[in-house]
C-alpha cells in the first residue's frame, strides 16, 4: 500500500484516509498483511501520530518523492513488487500509482483536476491524467468513496465493471462543553454560530453562503465562522454587514480545535459545487450538528433526510435552507445526523476494501 500520503507538508483528506483505513485494517479477523511504501526522506521525518499509517512495515524507495512519482509514471519503474517482495495485491491509495505486474487497486477520490483544471499547474495536470490514463489501463479495481466519484470515473473511461463505491468512515473526538467554552472565548464568538469549514476556492461556494446567511431570516443572532486556509482563486467579496450578525474567518485550526468548533456551532452549512465525499458535513453530523448541504452531490448521499438539501447555485435556496435547519426541525435533524454518521465506519470501509483486495487477487492481474 503506499502511505506517502501520510509524510505530505500537508496530508489533507488524502492522509487521513490512509491512516484512519490502515487503523482499521489491522483490526479485522482476519487482517490482511499490509505493508506500507514511501519515498525517501531524509533527515527522518515523520508524519503527525494521528495521521501515522498502522502497517506491519514500510518499505523505503531510495528517491525522494518527486523523483519516485515520476519515474513510476513515465519510466515504469521500481515496480512495487520489487519494493514489497511476495506482494499479492498493490493498493494506490491516490493518483501516486506504482507499476506492477501484480493485481492493483487504485482509490480515486475525485477527479478534480478534470472539473477544475485551473486549479492544478500544467505540470501537476499532466501528472494527473497520466495517473488517470494508467488507472484506466492497468487497475484491477478501482475503490471511490461516493456514487458521484464512480460516475464520474466512468465518464472518464474506467470500466464500470471496475468501480467498488466504498463510502469513508467517520470518527470524531468527544467534545467537553468546558472545551467548547474555551474555544469560544480565545476566538470571542459570544454569539451561536453557524459553522463551515474547508480551504477557500471557487467551487466549495463561500460568497453564495456569505450572501445567503446575511439574507435569511434566522430567529436570533448569529454569526457565520468560516474556518480553513485560503486556497486558489481565494479571498472572499465585499458583503454588507448587520449589526445582528458577522462573517469571521478564523483561518486554519488545529485538529483539536476544529472539532470543538463543530460541537459548539448550531449548524453547519456547506453547500459546495461538487466533492468527491465531503467529510466535513459527515464530521459535523457525527458531532450531532444539524446541516445544510448540497443536493445532487456526494453528500447527498450520506446526508439523506438527516440533513437540510439545498440547491447550491440559489442563494435564496440556501437562505431557507438556514432559516429551516435552525427552525423546529433543530433537534430532530441533530439527532438524525449523529445516528447517519454512526452508521459510516473506518471498520466498515476497512472490510470492504479486504473484500476488493481478495477480489482483485482472485482476478490473477
Amino acid at each position: 500500500m503506499v502511505v506517502e500520503q501520510s509524510w505530505q507538508p500537508v496530508p489533507g483528506g488524502s492522509g487521513t484516509y490512509v491512516a484512519r483505513l490502515t487503523e482499521a485494517l489491522a483490526t479485522l479477523d482476519p487482517a490482511p498483511d499490509v505493508v506500507g511504501v514511501r519515498a525517501a526522506h531524509p533527515g527522518g521525518s515523520e508524519p503527525a501520530p494521528h495521521l501515522r499509517p498502522s502497517v506491519r512495515s514500510t518499505a523505503v524507495a531510495p528517491v525522494p518523492r518527486r523523483v519516485l512519482y515520476d519515474a513510476w509514471n513515465w519510466a515504469g519503474a521500481p515496480r512495487a513488487e520489487h519494493l514489497v517482495r511476495g506482494a499479492d495485491v498493490v493498493h494506490a491509495t491516490t493518483w501516486a500509482v506504482p507499476p506492477t505486474r501484480r493485481p492493483l487497486v487504485v482509490t480515486v477520490h475525485d477527479l478534480a483536476f478534470l472539473r477544475t483544471p485551473e486549479h492544478f499547474t500544467p505540470r501537476g495536470a499532466r501528472y494527473f491524467r497520466r495517473s488517470l490514463a494508467r488507472t484506466r489501463d492497468e487497475a484491477t479495481r478501482v475503490v471511490v468513496p461516493s456514487v458521484a466519484t464512480r460516475d464520474d470515473c466512468v465518464e472518464a473511461g474506467i470500466d464500470a465493471a471496475r468501480v467498488v463505491v466504498v463510502p469513508h468512515g467517520v470518527r470524531v473526538p468527544a467534545v467537553r462543553a468546558a472545551e467548547v467554552e474555551d474555544f469560544r472565548t480565545r476566538h470571542d464568538l459570544r454569539r451561536p454560530y453557524v459553522l463551515w469549514c474547508g480551504t477557500v476556492e471557487p467551487r466549495k461556494n463561500v460568497d453564495r453562503l456569505v450572501e445567503a446567511f446575511l439574507a435569511a431570516d434566522l430567529p436570533e443572532p448569529l454569526d457565520l465562522v468560516l474556518v480553513g486556509p485560503s486556497g486558489w482563486g481565494a479571498g472572499l467579496a465585499e458583503h454588507d454587514t448587520r449589526q445582528d450578525r458577522d462573517v469571521r474567518h478564523l483561518g486554519r485550526l488545529p485538529e483539536a480545535d476544529l472539532h470543538r468548533a463543530y460541537a459548539g456551532a448550531a449548524a453547519f452549512c456547506y453547500p459546495s459545487l461538487w466533492e468527491g465525499f465531503g467529510m466535513p458535513v459527515l464530521e459535523a453530523m457525527a458531532h450531532g450538528v444539524p446541516v445544510v448541504t448540497s443536493a445532487g452531490t456526494s453528500m447527498a448521499e450520506f446526508t439523506g433526510d438527516a440533513g437540510v438539501l439545498v440547491d447550491p447555485r440559489d442563494v435564496g435556496d440556501i437562505a431557507a435552507g438556514l432559516t429551516a435547519v435552525l427552525g423546529d426541525a433543530w433537534t430532530r435533524l441533530g439527532e438524525a445526523g449523529r445516528r447517519a454518521a454512526a452508521g459510516l465506519t473506518w471498520e466498515q470501509a476497512a472490510r470492504a476494501t479486504a473484500a476488493v483486495y481478495h477480489d482483485a487477487a482472485g482476478q490473477g492481474g
